[in-house]
């Protein structure tokens, strides 16, 4: 018998389907052709993204009057993604954070990778991933807009061993969550660490300071860095110190105060050891600005998250809503610790042959009157 669907059932799907992905060219990269990737839901929250570096360039989302602004930091053209330093909004590997002296040691063999960061290696080398065209593919249910962005990095590649197969998923939830999804495998023993490094502020792109944010983070340590901002190994209880925020605090409370760790950091720039690490069913960072009411829960299955004020942002670079400037957005980059092969009291950051990395971030938005 021939199935038939009544228009009523067509309608009704019509309204429950998500948005299409929009895809349009962002110029060229490498000799490549670079595009730009729109997903959005049902209540108007959008999101882009390139294929240079896997790039965030716009998060959408609405404030209490329900009107949307753009709460990162990002740029219209990709000669700018090209000339930046600062990482804004891109896929971060092969690892994240720094590495001290630019080099570790696995199973008995010395890595080193190229430094760019003092006498360390930082996001990844001189070219990390932020700096590499991805495949992209239009994996979209009917229920979500899913973006898949796929990359190989030989064996070598930055220093690192194994050809690593990297592929991320971005979603955009129905209830205004932008959900990232990390998978990699390798061929020989390595170490990874994979992040996103958006720089937020939930008063708009180009708003002034974040220092009026209010900032909760579940975790009870974090750990003290050096003068290169590398961990000395020792994770440092945050009761009594201006890293405790496990009640919420304005940003700007006590970024300024005497304090060593926050004189080396230039403000904050450290890593916060997270009280429920793979526990996804509860937030493990908010963020709240008073003016919009917006709103901003992260929930991550990582170890630990690296809380970022913008401390060298000096207004050099001209983005989509003016200059960036000193202290004007925040980063918060869900990881495993910095340095961590050199440390052993650290979560193993190593990937072996025949194991999966696998990694979830949730950035989830609401509004509060």
């Amino acid at each position: 018998m021939k199935q038939t669907i009544s228009l009523v059932a067509l309608a009704a799907m019509s309204l429950t389907a998500a948005p299409p992905i929009q895809q349009r060219a962002f110029g060229e990269a490498d000799g490549k052709p670079i595009s730009l990737y729109t997903l959005r839901n049902k209540a108007g929250m959008e999101v882009t993204i390139t294929t240079y570096g896997g790039a965030i360039t716009s998060l959408k989302v609405p404030d209490r009057n329900k009107t949307m602004g753009d709460v990162v930091l990002g740029f219209d053209q990709v000669g700018s993604y090209q000339a930046t330093t600062s990482y804004f909004g891109a896929l971060i590997g092969r690892y994240g954070n720094r590495i001290g002296k630019a080099r570790f040691q696995l199973d008995g063999q010395v890595y080193q990778i190229p430094v760019n960061d003092g006498a360390n290696a930082l996001h990844g080398g001189t070219i990390g991933f932020n700096k590499r065209v991805w495949d992209a593919k239009d994996i979209s249910t009917p229920e979500a807009a899913v973006l898949e962005l796929h990359y190989l990095s030989p064996d070598g590649e930055m220093g690192f061993p194994g050809n690593l197969d990297v592929t991320v998923r971005y979603t955009v939830e129905a209830k205004n969550g932008l959900k990232i999804e990390y998978n990699a495998t390798t061929d020989k023993p390595t170490v990874l660490n994979l992040t996103n490094h958006s720089y937020f502020n939930l008063a708009g792109a180009g708003s002034g300071s974040v220092l009026k944010h209010r900032l909760t983070i579940r975790a009870e340590h974090f750990t003290p860095v050096d003068s290169g901002l590398i961990p000395t190994g020792v994770i440092q209880a945050v009761e009594g110190t201006p890293f405790d925020f496990r009640q919420g605090n304005v940003i700007g409370s006590r970024i300024n105060d005497k304090n060593e760790q926050l004189t080396l950091g230039k403000g904050y720039d450290h890593n916060f050891v997270l009280d429920a690490p793979g526990n996804l069913t509860q937030w493990a960072v908010k963020v709240e600005e008073p003016n919009t009411g917006r709103v901003m829960e992260v929930y991550t299955d990582q170890p630990g998250v690296q809380f970022y004020t913008g401390n060298f942002l000096d207004g050099s670079m001209q983005g989509v809503g003016g200059a960036f400037k000193y202290r004007e957005a925040l980063c918060l980059e869900t990881q495993h610790f910095p340095d961590s092969p050199n440390h052993a009291n650290f979560p193993s950051a190593v990937l072996r042959p025949g194991e999966t990395f696998h990694s979830v971030t949730i950035y989830r938005f609401k509004t509060e009157e």
